[in-house]
């Protein structure tokens, strides 16, 4: 399995990006997906994760509201739309695969999951 992440860039405050994340070498169904961000000097942190199936989602607190998880199964890609970006969410942003029953939403715990790709980084100026 891996998964490359991709979309990052310097935005503005107040801009938006879509961040993607690709998979290859399995069934991109079989897996719930999680975004997880890290900042410079932080550790890093749970953003959004998605059930396997796309019908749950849970968020982060401080990006509840600003970005939205999905997945489309046909393309095998899973995506982060990140809107009114703050200076605040600087950082590298991962994705990951966690193994779950097919409607439970992704875990908040970076632990919990098997695969990750190599992130994409996100510089948001004020």
């Amino acid at each position: 399995v891996q998964l490359q992440a991709s979309g990052g860039g310097l935005v503005q405050a107040g801009g938006s990006l879509r961040l993607s994340c690709a998979f290859s070498g399995g069934t991109f169904s079989n897996y719930a997906m999680g975004w997880f961000r890290q900042a410079p000097g932080k550790e890093r942190e749970f953003v959004a994760a998605i059930s396997r199936n796309g019908m749950r989602t849970n968020y982060a607190d401080p990006v509840k509201g600003r970005f939205t998880i999905s997945r489309d199964h046909p393309k095998n890609t899973g995506y982060l739309q990140v809107t009114s970006l703050e200076p605040e969410d600087t950082a590298v942003y991962y994705c990951a695969l966690d193994r779950k029953s097919l409607t439970e939403v992704g875990g908040t715990d970076q632990n919990e999951y098997d695969y990750w790709g190599q992130g994409t980084l996100v510089t948001v100026s004020s």
